[in-house]
């Protein structure tokens, strides 16, 4: 039993030598090998034979899955390498246990075959296996370079793209822009400077003011009565448009398209949402600033300087925009507050009704902006009409964007707004509508382009309208003040006398005064003014203005007319009513006729009538024979 235990002991150690020196022998094949291009010498490098057939075939046979198609040269390395790579991958050498002695003795035979023959060979034949690493080596240089300029060649597509963005001044690429060529035309931008004879007039009128009007009212505190102070600044002021209407309804954005601010650091904030809570004066300047209301209320050169009353917290919401253009050296936009119908008047922080007022008073244009989505009318919008009342023909309504409706739409729309605007404007004749998108990106399609575009020149020339008539507007805005003062003068005056009329020795005086002021139609107070002057009935103020007048102003503060006469000077409301009947309609007809109307073509001369004569025979008369030369 010892003897055949021995015999298998023997045969399993020869088995398990035999696979030694197989695994030694072979090759794992299932790991490609990678060519390295290393600084070596020439003593160091080793032949290697490519036989491209028999690693083919070795590789199909030996194992499942499919061989590379690539080439490869069997590598020439020590057997100590061969020792160390056959060590770290035992797994695979069980695979090759099965190959015949025979297979491994034909490989190892035509693998020392090629390599004697390597060694024989002279230089020559050492050349090519030194070329023939540098083409590997170029080749993978070459697809790397390839796979580099493809990582590339986006980027520089992305680069190429972003130029003309960045050659455009770093604008935000969007939807396309409306040309703005036709306001430029329309408005008469070109020639914005002053002529001499504009600026002659209106030295003139200011000396008419000064010397005629500002006397009267400052001897008789009409100031205080009506709470409208004319300052210079405000005479020589550029025509004021007023924007009002509901909150988002395109004021600002309107504004912005008039001066072309779309995309710049100067466009005004425009949002959905309520974003205008101040009163923003655009005006000109010779560089872009902001100032705020505080120093334009200081600021007695400006027309702003009567804010003042208002209280610093409505100083806090004023600000006021500088920029050099064109169009401001000819105008001054005034972007107000949004009506919000939710909202109670107190919680605003300061009068809004009498801010709104003197703006009112001091607008040349007042645009009236609404949306097909706000045309509610509120407490708000109620109170703004009232305040408007006399000045409906410098009101504009404005039905924006429009393109966002269709034809049909639009129509219900636009018979939506009369009804909403009927119960309060009071007038005849109704107000001027302008239907279009007054913003600056195209108007959206299929919609009514050429009706959108006619609108909005229309507008332009209404503005430009109001432009070219600023000397005719401000000689009729200081004429209608004079004539104010000159009634406030009037009843001022016949209050006091009534008041020493009635004034006896044992009586009181401020009783007697103030009955009157209660009382005034029990002592015909306005009516004799009526009576007795060319003053009509809708020019004379409240009654009650003038309790509260008296009351502030004691009546020993004040003279009768009479009282302020002079051998020199004249008296006060002579000059007054000089400069209202003469001198200002005299500078308005010199300002009229500054600009020439047409020449119109003469009339045809008249036929002949029968029995007279005709012709270059005609012109000179015949001789009397009977009279005595």
């Amino acid at each position: 039993m010892k003897s055949p235990l021995c015999v298998c002991c023997l045969l399993s150690l020869l088995v398990l030598s035999a696979a030694d020196l197989l695994a030694d022998s072979s090759v794992p094949d299932d790991e490609p090998l990678v060519h390295l291009q290393l600084p070596q010498t020439e003593e160091d490098l080793f032949s290697c034979g490519c036989d491209t057939t028999e690693e083919h075939t070795s590789q199909s046979s030996s194992n499942d899955t499919p061989a590379p198609e690539r080439a490869r040269c069997q590598p020439c390395t020590p057997p100590s390498a061969l020792a160390a790579a056959a060590e770290e991958e035992t797994d695979e050498a069980d695979s090759t246990v099965d190959v015949t002695s025979d297979e491994e003795e034909q490989e190892e035979a035509a693998t020392e075959g090629k390599v004697a023959e390597e060694e024989e060979g002279d230089a020559a034949d050492a050349e090519p296996v030194e070329e023939a690493e540098p083409l590997e080596a170029q080749t993978v240089e070459e697809e790397e370079e390839e796979d580099v300029e493809e990582e590339e060649e986006p980027t520089r597509v992305d680069v190429e793209e972003e130029e003309p963005a960045e050659q455009a001044g770093g604008a935000v690429t969007g939807p396309s822009l409306r040309n703005r060529s036709h306001i430029e035309e329309t408005l008469g931008l070109a020639n914005a400077e002053p002529s001499a004879e504009f600026s002659a007039a209106m030295k003139k009128l200011l000396n008419i003011y000064h010397s005629a009007i500002k006397p009267v009212e400052e001897a008789y505190k009409y100031n205080e009565l009506r709470q409208h102070e004319v300052t210079d600044g405000e005479i020589t002021s550029k025509p004021m448009v007023l924007f009002l209407g509901p909150w988002s309804v395109g004021k600002s954005s309107m504004i912005n398209y008039l001066l072309g601010l779309q995309g710049t650091s100067q466009e005004l904030y425009t949002g959905a949402e309520p974003t205008t809570s101040e009163y923003t004066v655009i005006m000109h300047g010779e560089k872009f600033r902001s100032i705020e209301g505080i120093v334009m209320a200081a600021d007695s050169s400006r027309s702003f300087s009567p804010l003042e009353k208002f209280g610093q917290g409505f100083l806090e919401r004023l600000v006021g925009i500088e920029m050099p253009h064109n169009l401001l050296e000819r105008v001054t936009f005034v972007d107000t507050p949004g009506i919000i119908e939710n909202r109670k008047q107190q919680e605003r922080g300061y009068p809004y009704s009498e801010v709104c007022q003197w703006f009112i008073d001091r607008a040349d244009l007042i645009f009236l902006v609404f949306d097909p989505t706000k045309l509610d009318v509120g407490g708000e919008l109620e109170m703004l009409f009232r305040q408007m009342k006399g000045r409906e023909s410098q009101i504009r309504l404005i039905l924006n964007k429009a393109d966002s409706l269709t034809t049909q739409d639009l129509m219900r729309v636009y018979g939506a707004l009369f009804w909403s605007m009927a119960p309060l404007i009071n007038v005849t004749e109704p107000p001027r509508v302008y239907v279009s998108s007054f913003w600056p990106q195209e108007y959206a399609a299929d919609t009514s382009r050429e009706l959108f575009m006619k609108e909005e020149i229309s507008l332009l020339e209404d503005l430009n309208q109001v432009i070219e008539n600023q000397m005719e507007n401000k000689i009729a805005f200081i004429r209608q003040h004079g004539i104010r003062v000159r009634i406030h003068a009037l009843l001022v005056d016949r209050y006091l006398q009534t008041f020493y009329d009635k004034l006896g020795w044992f009586s009181d005086p401020h009783e007697v005064f103030q009955d009157i002021v209660t009382d005034p139609d029990k002592y015909y107070i306005f009516k004799s003014i009526l009576a007795k002057t060319n003053v009509s009935k809708f020019d004379l103020p409240d009654k009650e203005a003038y309790q509260d007048f008296f009351g502030v102003n004691p009546v020993s503060n004040f003279k009768q007319l009479s009282y302020h006469c002079s051998w020199t000077a004249g008296c006060l409301l002579d000059r007054l009513e000089k400069a209202i009947s003469h001198e200002l309609p005299a500078l308005l007809s010199s300002v009229s006729t500054d600009t020439p109307a047409p020449a119109k073509a003469a009339p045809a001369p008249p036929p002949p009538l029968p029995g007279t004569c005709e012709g270059s025979e005609c012109e000179e008369k015949p001789k009397n024979r009977w009279r005595r030369q």
